[in-house]
């Protein structure tokens, strides 16, 4: 039977005695301060990324992840695409919002707030692990880091869309923070969330090997520098102290349940539920893809766009980060604070280095930087600068709540902003009214004829999902159908082809250097 050692006796009744399971960290603990804090940024999160789902047009993307969900919902049809798409975790989650709204909407499930309602509250996460951190930054470091996690505009924005992005940021952290309780308590239904979290991240995006790469660099590297400060009282285990009651065996077989259970989780999604087994091998086939993809295409962009664009939109978190990470350095505090400043240099570098770029892959940046951020705040908070600190934090606090709310909820479709790339504008919405009032006026109603020769023309498939004759050829077709949407440039071929039994009825803005144009047969009438 293997003996703890005194002071690892000593660590283990500390953390044991003071440990509710995870659900309890803030339900459970007393009414004070850390606890009403609490409540108020996760009702503040909750609010900034549920209320007024449906105000912005989805993305092209959006679009598309759409069309996914709708053949998965209706026809239980889903195959993991390796050359164009992500993961499939984002699909089978939504697919639990949809049904529930199914129940309670009589057969209209597929909605704009239900997929949204998926990131939204995975977003909503993301600020209460940076709470659960508590026990390893400090009440005031955790308490920061979450209050800036929450009016992030970054985390706020992609929140509120349907693609894969947030919920790899959640799992990102869901890793660490299961990973630092089973570590701490060596409960093994922590290292099994610690499992099930990295499952949905190799799920959810091909960019996992990123954040992986870096943890594997950043690891030996905190070790290396804690020793070369001659902190080596700050290196924690990696793996719980043996236990009296646990051997070798039991410990080798509950490692083998986790490795299982990150393999069930896997093969089971990626087959879709056994019905595509060469979705497994596929999702190791998609990096001969993405690697091309990472070097060539309409994406690549400058070393330096992230550090542009995050000065544009996180000013806040990404100068208190990097001032964070620069301190966690220097102090060499804690293993968790010199391991997050690794992972957010080497993050930041990897990302950097990679010519293809967009916005939405900021947030993998932005989730260490906001630890930092954080745990600068918290170190700064104490007596003789609490004053001053919390000027500091709640100067940062509102400067990026102003940018959330602007960018989310009034300059969503502005292009000029950072992160939104060729945005849906919010005028498209318009032809979709019209498209609906001229259906509720006619006999057909939802099964009316509509032809979109238009080659440009997501995120409509989602918009008129629930319309039983919708043509999307691309180009310019024969067609009597009472509704005709083409590009503008193809207007004068439209209008020749089709003679004077159409009328151009409407003109609404796609996305920039986009515009359609509704043809509406003369004998139809709204």
């Amino acid at each position: 039977m293997t003996q703890l050692s005194a002071k690892a006796r000593k660590r283990r009744s500390r953390v044991q005695s003071n440990f509710p399971a995870m659900v309890h960290e803030l339900a459970g603990a007393p009414r004070d301060g850390w606890w009403w804090g609490s409540m108020v940024i996760l009702l503040a999160a909750a609010v900034l990324r549920l209320i007024f789902l449906t105000q912005k047009p989805l993305h092209h993307d959006e679009g598309v992840n759409g069309l996914f969900l709708v053949n998965l919902f209706r026809t239980g049809y889903y195959h993991y695409d390796p050359s164009n798409y992500h993961g499939p975790s984002l699909y089978y989650l939504a697919v639990i919002p949809t049904a529930i709204n199914n129940v309670f909407h009589w057969g209209h499930g597929l909605s704009t707030v239900a997929i949204r309602l998926v990131t939204a509250v995975f977003g909503v996460g993301v600020v209460w692990l940076m709470l659960c951190l508590r026990r390893y930054l400090g009440p005031a470091a955790a308490i920061a880091a979450a209050a800036l996690a929450t009016v992030s505009p970054g985390f706020v924005f992609f929140s509120r869309y349907f693609i894969h992005e947030i919920l790899f940021v959640f799992f990102s952290l869901g890793v660490i923070v299961a990973w630092l309780w089973y570590r701490d308590t060596a409960k093994p239904r922590y290292l099994m969330l610690a499992s099930a979290s990295a499952a949905m991240l190799f799920t959810t995006k091909e960019t996992w090997i990123i954040t992986a790469a870096v943890w594997l660099i950043a690891f030996p590297c905190t070790i290396i520098f804690l020793r070369f400060r001659n902190r080596a009282d700050a290196i924690p285990p990696l793996l719980p102290e043996p236990i009296p009651h646990a051997d070798a065996r039991g410990r080798r077989k509950l490692y083998l349940q986790a490795v299982a259970l990150f393999a069930a989780i896997a093969v089971l999604l990626y087959s879709s539920f056994f019905t595509n087994p060469r979705g497994i091998l596929d999702s190791v086939l998609t990096f001969t893809y993405w690697t091309k993809t990472g070097r060539t295409g309409i994406y690549n962009r400058e070393w330096s766009t992230y550090f542009y664009w995050m000065w544009q939109e996180e000013a806040p978190i990404l100068v208190l980060g990097l001032m964070g990470t620069a301190v966690a350095l220097i102090r060499a505090r804690s293993y968790l604070t010199v391991f997050c400043a690794f992972w957010s240099i080497g993050i930041f570098t990897a990302y950097s280095l990679v010519p293809y770029k967009t916005p939405w892959l900021a947030l993998s940046i932005i989730l260490p930087l906001t630890i930092m951020a954080g745990d600068l705040i918290g170190q700064a908070y104490h007596p003789g600068t609490r004053a001053f600190t919390a000027v500091i934090a709640g100067a940062a606090i509102l400067f990026s709540l102003y940018q959330a709310i602007d960018i989310s909820f009034v300059n969503y479709d502005n292009d000029s902003y950072a992160y939104i790339y060729a945005h849906t504008k919010r005028d498209f919405l318009g032809l979709v009214k019209d498209i609906d009032a001229i259906a509720d006026a006619n006999p057909a109603k939802k099964d009316i004829g509509i032809t979109v020769v238009s080659p440009e023309h997501w995120p409509l498939p989602w918009y008129l999902r629930e319309y039983t004759h919708v043509g999307y050829w691309g180009h310019i077709v024969d067609t009597q159908e009472p509704i005709v949407i083409a590009l503008q440039p193809q207007v004068p071929e439209v209008e020749r082809q089709l003679g004077k039994q159409y009328r151009e009825y409407s003109t609404h803005e796609l996305r920039p250097g986009n515009t359609l144009v509704m043809f509406v047969r003369k004998d139809i009438h709204p």
